[in-house]
């Protein structure tokens, strides 16, 4: 997806719904950045007033230094535990909504930001949309250290072939803003995500399931021919993908 793009579908996210004296949680990922840099634009130029904003990763906690926006922790008490609205991003969608996260090993906080939020939007491009979860990525599991062993034989037992997420420009593991372990497990058989989901959260160990079965509320799509589309619950947005 171009830069171009990811711009134009922040954009339409964001002015579609963010309004001023909101408190926004922020996501993470390419496209999430480019709404960081657009809310930070429109809130340096005065068209957004009061927000209050907080990140789910330490990457979006970086870009919105960057942009000039002072995240707050979400038990901050100007926060108080919840949000009005959520914009993040995700590594697929299927088409009841649900969504699989954690390629930049952010999931738990981005998880537990979006239970707390009152409107979950979600952007991405059109490679995104496929039939079933786990059809173009593996799925992230975050995992305590010690349980690493545990959890991965856990894995064969359900059916999953899970391999422990190395970094691309560090030595060793990818490490978490938990101090965490990732698995990606590749899905050899076909699950429904909510019974993957609790079946993973009773392993000793697993911290976080890649698999977000929490409602979304919006989804803003960008296509290959440019076009931005907007989608609310119950609306087919894979239609046009087929």
């Amino acid at each position: 997806m171009s830069d171009a793009l990811k711009t134009a579908i922040a954009q339409a996210a964001v002015s579609a719904l963010v309004q001023d004296g909101q408190r926004v949680g922020l996501g993470s990922g390419s496209t999430a950045l480019e709404v960081i840099r657009y809310i930070g634009s429109e809130v340096a130029a005065g068209y957004l007033n009061n927000l209050t904003v907080v990140a789910t990763s330490r990457q979006a906690q970086i870009a919105c230094w960057q942009q000039g926006l002072s995240p707050l922790a979400l038990d901050d008490p100007s926060v108080a535990g919840s949000v009005d609205l959520v914009i993040d991003g995700a590594d697929e969608v299927d088409p009841a909504w649900r969504l699989t996260k954690g390629g930049g090993a952010a999931l738990l906080t981005e998880k537990i930001v979006a239970v707390a939020s009152a409107r979950y939007a979600i952007v991405v491009d059109e490679s995104k949309l496929v039939d079933r979860l786990g059809e173009r990525h593996p799925l992230p599991i975050e995992v305590v250290p010690d349980a690493l062993t545990v959890v991965l034989r856990a894995l064969v037992d359900l059916g999953l072939d899970g391999v422990v997420r190395e970094a691309v420009r560090k030595a060793g593991p990818v490490i978490t803003d938990h101090g965490n372990l990732i698995i990606d497990a590749k899905m050899v058989r076909y699950f429904e995500p909510e019974e993957i989901e609790r079946s993973l959260a009773t392993v000793p160990g697993v911290v976080c399931v890649g698999i977000f079965t929490r409602p979304v509320d919006d989804l803003f799509v960008g296509w290959t021919n440019k076009k931005i589309t907007r989608h609310r619950p119950g609306e087919d947005a894979h239609a046009q993908r087929r």
